[in-house]
């Protein structure tokens, strides 16, 4: 859950990460615009919600995958909310292989779709094949996929540069984590989710 592991992966499934981005994000404090407003990262929800949720997360954490659905059951049935997902692939090679996947999605509008079919594997490892698979059963048209993930190799590590740059300035340690107006949490249920974006809208109305 560290930025070696990350680096690590990422470099052996693509290219390497620098090391220099995230420290230098570090020292100019939060971009909060960027991680809130990123155009490239993927959103789902209200897009005009009035609170927003930020979700970063990794394929093979098993606490992600326990929370991704519930987190979207709130989501949908709040009806207010706006959704900003951050892959942050720390954990494995096979990690960072899901995210690219899902981000691929995103260039045919199913990245929620793959999201989804990636959080719903078993296990706390899945491979590299077993995402694949998963997403192919999810029924996204693989031969676009396999078309954008090699077109768009270049800008999805520059977008997983960007969310790992953007974690370390939060000083996150691990995976989920939200980030829920101006609250921070790893909560995991329902009602902790449903609590936490009353506080956020509470402390909005408050003007704080």
């Amino acid at each position: 859950m560290n930025r070696r592991s990350f680096l690590a992966a990422a470099a052996a499934a693509a290219a390497p990460l620098s090391v220099m981005a995230a420290r230098s994000a570090q020292a100019q404090g939060v971009d909060v615009q960027g991680i809130l407003n990123d155009p490239e990262a993927p959103t789902g929800g209200n897009p005009k919600g009035d609170v927003t949720v930020v979700a970063f997360f990794d394929y093979n954490c098993p606490y992600c995958k326990v929370a991704a659905p519930v987190l979207a059951r709130v989501v949908k049935e709040d009806g207010r909310v706006r959704l900003v997902y951050k892959d942050w692939p720390i954990l494995s090679e096979a990690s960072v292989y899901g995210a690219q996947l899902a981000l691929a999605a995103k260039r045919q509008r199913q990245y929620e779709r793959a999201h989804h079919a990636l959080m719903g594997i078993t296990g706390r490892r899945a491979t590299k094949e077993a995402m694949l698979a998963a997403v192919q059963a999810s029924g996204i048209d693989m031969a676009r996929l396999q078309s954008d993930l090699t077109a768009g190799a270049d800008a999805t590590l520059t977008l997983l540069r960007r969310n790992h740059a953007q974690a370390d300035s939060l000083g996150l340690q691990g995976t989920p984590t939200y980030l829920v107006g101006p609250f921070r949490t790893s909560t995991l249920d329902e009602a902790g989710f449903r609590q936490a974006i009353a506080d956020a809208r509470e402390k909005q109305a408050a003007g704080q």
